[in-house]
Order: structure tokens, then sequence, then C-alpha cells
């Protein structure tokens, strides 16, 4: 079996792979609504302010703050009940000196009003009178016109993600519609002549098709949309009409399978055929992972990986994910989730070599305790029984038990 020539550390390999790459942004607009975990093509600019009115942030009585100076329980101030601000509708009330009016959480201010006592720190001395049991600042208890967002203002930048704050936030300001980056399409295709789709029974020596399905769910969660090739025989002639059928189609392509350096080896000449540069990586200095293709065929990426699962997801996450980030103009993702967590058991790695051992999360008397979870590279549940990803960095010859290490949670 043919030795890899040069392994690269996936920084290195992936600032090759991004650095061939010529993305070509498309832009759509499409409802709001729909728009959960898309990403912004263009800045979005406040129309109004928000809020667009003074409002009670609880319910109570609007009032001249100076009114109330000096009241507390011993002493309170008197004022003079003149009304109710209804909801939904102008205040119709203008507040003199020694006046005050009952004012619900999300009303609007009425004219001379610049606090509102909670109710909680008021009595009902006599009918149209309130007593106030403590005094209120200028400004208490109040939202000012504009305190959220002001007329204008940049409230979303181009390239992020819109999450479910994102999506409120638009609708408060009557923004229905929005510009954002297109969805990138991302060709799979499965090779081996061992592998079946999940829905057949399985024959001797037969697999399921399991990288089409789980790559496909993270290229969505990644913002991008899978669109599956179906399952190609070790056939050199096959593979490489469907890989060109899929590139001209896509804007990434995946392979799965096929990519470790073997006499059964087709990927890398494949690859190579579809257009120029062609293969950049053949071999990244990962476990798992380490027989990763990474190639840009006429400006799109294109991407071997192993066909062993947890191989798969594991520098799907180090090369795919980046690679679909750019393509939809992400300038800065937020970082992903995770959590220190203390090791139950040593790890050991090879210095040189970054490694990726799959965890599961226990509570422990002082925080968070992760127990790695061995397992072969092609037992899918490795990772199904674990929480998340913990990586030995190449400068260490292993972990000792007790460390604390960050966990990347899945």
């Amino acid at each position: 079996m043919p030795e890899f020539l040069e392994l690269l550390p996936p920084p290195d390999a992936l600032k090759v792979l991004l650095g061939n790459i010529a993305p070509v942004p498309h832009v759509e607009q499409i409802e709001t609504i729909d728009a959960l975990g898309r990403v912004t093509a263009a800045p979005v600019f406040a129309p109004y302010p928000l809020p667009s009115f003074p409002r009670s942030t609880v319910d109570g009585y609007a009032v001249r703050s100076a009114d109330t100076f000096g009241a507390n329980d011993s002493l309170p101030a008197y004022l003079a009940l003149i009304g109710e601000v209804p909801m939904g509708a102008a205040a119709g009330l203008s507040l003199l000196t020694g006046q005050c009016a009952l004012i619900h959480t999300g009303g609007m201010l009425p004219q001379g009003a610049d606090a509102v006592v909670m109710v909680e720190f008021t009595q009902s001395a006599r009918p149209a009178e309130v007593e106030v049991l403590r005094a209120v600042a200028p400004g208490e208890n109040v939202l000012k016109v504009g305190e959220d967002v002001a007329a204008g203002q940049e409230v979303i930048p181009a390239g992020g993600r819109l999450r479910p704050a994102e999506i409120g936030g638009l609708m408060a300001l009557g923004l229905t519609r929005v510009s954002v980056a297109s969805s990138p399409r991302v060709g799979l295709l499965s090779s081996g002549d061992e592998v079946v789709p999940p829905e057949m029974e399985l024959g001797p020596g037969q697999v399921r098709d399991v990288n089409s399905y789980s790559l496909g769910a993270l290229i969505q969660q990644a913002g991008g949309l899978p669109v599956s090739y179906g399952i190609l025989p070790d056939h050199s002639e096959s593979l490489r009409l469907a890989a060109a059928q899929a590139l001209l189609e896509c804007d990434v392509l995946i392979i799965t399978a096929g990519s470790s350096a073997s006499s059964r080896d087709l990927t890398s000449a494949v690859i190579d055929s579809l257009g120029r540069p062609g293969v950049l990586v053949h071999g990244v200095d990962v476990r798992p992972g380490k027989p990763t293709i990474l190639a840009v065929c006429d400006g799109k990426a294109v991407i071997g990986l192993p066909g062993n699962p947890v191989s798969a997801l594991v520098i799907a996450g180090l090369f795919v994910i980046p690679v679909l980030h750019m393509l939809q103009g992400i300038q800065a993702d937020r970082p992903a989730p995770s959590l220190s967590a203390r090791l139950t058991t040593n790890l050991p790695s090879q210095a040189g070599r970054e490694d990726w051992v799959a965890v599961r999360l226990q509570d422990g008397l002082q925080g968070h305790l992760a127990e790695p979870v061995f397992g072969k590279s092609n037992l899918i549940f490795t990772l199904v029984r674990a929480d998340g990803m913990v990586r030995i960095p190449p400068d260490a010859t292993g972990l000792e038990a007790g460390q604390t290490v960050e966990v990347y949670l899945s």
C-alpha cells in the first residue's frame, strides 16, 4: 500500500482549500418566518426606533418623578388619580403637578409623566387619590423611545446567522421579508460495491449507506442543501460521470469512500479529472480521517471523505462546514457550543497529529466529567453514545485523567 507523501495539519489544509475557492454569491429574498438559520446577505437597518413610544415596564401609576421625591412608608406622597391609560392606544391624558394615572405593562406613558411607580408601592388613600410609598427616579420602570434600537441603526450585519431572537427582532420592525444568501447545494456521492440503501435487506458482506444521511443532516445544520446522487460502484468511469454531473449542478461535491491510498483508490484520480487545479491535499495529519482528499475544481470545493462514518463526520466538521460558511458569506460565526470537563481516563496520542475523541458527559462533585467513548471509526454508535468531542492538539502526546478539557458539544 503506498504511503501518503505529505500530511498537512488540519488548519494548514483548510487554509489551502479555502484559498483556492472562488465563491459566487447568490442572494434571495424570503419570508422572515422561513429564515431561521439562514445568513443575511446585506446589513439590516431599523426603519424606525424601538420602542416607538415611551412604555411602562410594570403595572402601576404613571407619575411625574419629582412628585414622589422623599416618599416612604412613614411619609408617603399623595397624588390625584385622573384616569387610566388604555392599552393599544394613545394615552389621551396629560399629567400636571400632583397627578398620576393608572397604567399597565406596555402602556404608553402620558404627557407630563417621566416614571412609573409599581402598584406594590402604592395604596388607595381615598377615592381618586393614590398614596405613594416609594420614590422613583426619572425614567424608572419606563422604556424610552429608541432604547432598544434607534432609527437607522444597523441591527443585523451582513453575514449574520438568523436565530429565533433575530426573527423576532425583524418582525418587531415590521420586516416580513429579508435578503439572505442562497443555501449552497452540496452533492453527495457514496461509492463502494458493498454499500446498499438503508431500506434494503443486507446480503453477505454488505453495509447500509450511513454517510449520505449523516452528512446530509450536518450539511442542513450548517445551512446547506444536500443533494444525493446515489451509491456508485467502485468503477472509475461510473464515478467520474456521476461526479461531473453533480459538480455541474452543485456548489460543493462530497465523495465518501475510496479515499485511502490503496490499490482500490479511484477517488483521487476522478477528482483530479474534474477541473483545475484539482487535488490540493491528499492526507491530513488527524485521527480519525487521515486519508482525506481536499480539492478545488474550477472554483468549486470537492472533498473526498473516508468511508468510515465516524471519520466522515469528524472530517466534515473540520472542512465541509467552513466551506459552507464561506459560501454563505458568514463573517463571524459564533463559537461552537462547548464546556469544560475533567477527563476520567488517560488519552494517549501521537505527537504531531491532531486527535479527536468522542466523550460522554457526566455530572461530578466538582463539575462535569468527560468519559471517553472508545470505538473504531466505522462504528457510528460511538458518536450516538457521545455528547461531544475532545481535541488532542498535535503538540501533545496525550491527555491525563483529571485534566480539564474543552468538550465541543454535538
